[in-house]
């Protein structure tokens, strides 16, 4: 849904998204406990593949990277050669393979909310017993909203925090952290949600 407005800014997004930050390696480090290398793992809303892709592959696992901008795809397949990028929406992309974890990172939330349900499904489907699954999502209830990054357009919508670990336990998962990464302002800040589940 917002593949124009990623692909105009794929030059200031580079430079924004190039290190991880502190709570994303916490995040990250419960991803991958018990999990060792070469492990698979499917990053949904992989960008440039930085920093998230980037911090997996050079640890040794194996990525498959998906995103619907193809300036920010590019980046990735020209950094970052060994992984495996896909270009397709969230919504329609289809799993080819079993995943031993998987990353939805800050791109939930640019769908509508009624894809969560089906994203979601598709993903813990295709993840072997014991991988976990880390996501954010919007930290609030509010209608879908679009706002402004670099100029250009970006469209959000989210189930709430509640909603989310309520239907990601009707999957099957359980959910083994959850937290506010920023809580919800009464300004423009709808605030963001982080979660780390497991498939039994």
């Amino acid at each position: 849904m917002n593949r124009s407005s990623y692909n105009a800014i794929v030059a200031h997004w580079d430079v924004t998204r190039s290190t991880l930050l502190s709570y994303e390696l916490a995040f990250l480090d419960l991803l991958l406990k018990n999990t060792q290398p070469p492990a698979n793992i499917l990053d949904l809303g992989c960008g440039t593949g930085r920093p998230i892709a980037e911090f997996l592959l050079k640890r040794g696992f194996r990525v498959t990277g998906v995103d619907e901008a193809e300036n920010l795809l590019a980046l990735a397949r020209q950094r970052l050669p060994e992984g495996r990028w896909v270009q397709a929406p969230l919504e329609t992309f289809e799993p080819d393979d079993q995943y031993d974890g998987a990353v939805i990172w800050d791109s939930l939330f640019h769908v509508q909310r009624e894809h969560f349900e089906p994203v979601l499904r598709k993903v813990v489907q295709n993840l072997r017993p014991g991988a976990r699954l880390m996501l954010t999502v919007g930290g609030s209830d509010h209608p879908p909203f679009t706002d402004t990054m670099y100029g250009q357009p970006f469209f959000y919508d989210s189930l709430t925090p509640e909603k989310t670990v309520s239907l990601l336990r009707s999957l099957g998962t359980a959910i083994e952290h959850a937290e506010f990464i920023n809580p919800p302002t009464e300004g423009r800040d709808k605030g963001r949600y982080g979660i780390v589940a497991s498939v039994a």
